[in-house]
């Protein structure tokens, strides 16, 4: 009888296991990407069979993504390799642009008693802020919480009534770009408008192919949308080619020349070779 084959553990699931019990990264850049890409496919996919599983072949397709999620670890896996991409051999995360530009604005000369409020979406540990502590109250929230002080919380279900002009700084830090559908990333925006106070802060950080290589959405139009829901850009850095692209806007009103209904269906902007990534609002 031939020798059995040992089935190969996934590349990915090994890279995780690797970092699982160290605070240091061993999964090269390149693994890192490829989870994160591969597991944001998957999802979306995921969401458009689910919207239509009339047939025996659209069961067996979701259950065919659904298995290859969960061989990659599932959301765990992703966190875990979102995680060594903030760590500190890697440059840290996007935090420090935001920290960087409120010392700038001089938010960190506050009286002790007067913290920034800040709503931290998207958090995958608890401290980030943690040098912080004298002038910011942070909130740390995910879908899937890894550490007890992170809230375990879906954005898009929080209270609007409660939560309306509650905080001082919201951050979407590589959030918008893992909501699967268009219309819930436009939502989600319009909601951190809602719940920031007047003159509040939305921090947004964007893998930079997303608007810069994207064939529904520019710079332009990106700016267009978010003076439409009522943010005002006040800092932006990115440069061309680039991995990563943030953004600071200020609440202001909606500004009521643009109308909504110019960017509730998808609007064909470059041709050739471009990825899907779209913002819509409902």
């Amino acid at each position: 009888m031939p020798k059995a084959r040992k089935k190969k553990t996934p590349i990915t699931v090994t890279a995780i296991h690797r970092t699982s019990n160290s605070g240091h990264t061993s999964s090269n850049p390149h693994t890192t990407r490829t989870l994160i890409r591969r597991f944001h496919v998957l999802l979306k996919k995921q969401r458009q069979l689910q919207r239509n599983v009339s047939s025996a072949c659209h069961a067996r397709e979701v259950q065919d993504v659904e298995r290859e999620m969960e061989e990659m670890g599932g959301l765990a896996a992703y966190q875990r390799m979102s995680t060594i991409g903030q760590g500190s051999d890697r440059g840290g995360g996007s935090e420090k642009v935001l920290i960087e530009w409120l010392v700038a604005m001089g938010s960190s000369r506050r009286d002790a008693k007067a913290k920034l409020r800040l709503l931290e979406v998207g958090a995958l540990k608890p401290d980030n802020y943690v040098s912080c502590t004298s002038w910011i109250d942070t909130t740390p929230m995910d879908l899937r919480s890894r550490h007890p002080a992170i809230i375990e919380q879906d954005f898009l279900c929080m209270n609007e009534n409660e939560h309306e002009g509650r905080w001082d700084i919201i951050s979407l830090s590589l959030v918008i770009n893992f909501v699967p559908e268009p219309k819930d990333r436009g939502r989600m925006l319009t909601l951190a408008h809602t719940f920031l106070r007047p003159s509040g802060l939305l921090f947004l950080a964007l893998p930079l192919p997303c608007v810069e290589n994207s064939r529904y959405l520019t710079f332009e139009l990106l700016q267009s949308l978010m003076t439409t829901i009522g943010f005002l850009e006040i800092e932006t850095r990115w440069r061309q080619g680039g991995k990563m692209g943030y953004w600071l806007y200020r609440k202001v009103p909606p500004d009521g020349s643009l109308s909504p209904h110019d960017f509730q269906k998808k609007t064909v902007c470059r041709q050739g070779r471009r990825n899907n990534f779209c913002i819509l609002l409902n």
